[in-house]
């Protein structure tokens, strides 16, 4: 496997941990996808979208409301060099 498609697999199974952490928070707030789109006012396959990896492409507001509706507080951060910043 040549170093460009190890690079893409690492970043898809990340994607996939990344997912399967929140829907592991989802399942034990007991909610179903289909609870959490109405909560979240996005369809259940926007859910499911988020919940397959799909994380990057997903709107923000989309991640807020998923991450508050389970109690959470959604922390985006920039990176330049050494120096990180808040944005929302």
């Amino acid at each position: 496997m040549n170093e460009q498609l190890a690079s893409v697999s690492e970043v898809q199974l990340r994607a996939e941990i990344r997912a399967y952490r929140l829907r592991e928070l989802r399942e034990k707030s007991e909610l179903t996808q289909t609870a959490m789109a109405k909560v979240i006012d996005v369809s259940q396959k926007c859910v499911s979208n988020v919940e397959h990896g799909a994380v990057e492409r997903a709107q923000v507001d989309t991640l807020r409301g998923y991450i508050e509706a389970l109690g959470g507080t959604l922390l985006v951060e920039v990176k330049f060099g050494n120096d990180t910043y808040r944005i929302a």
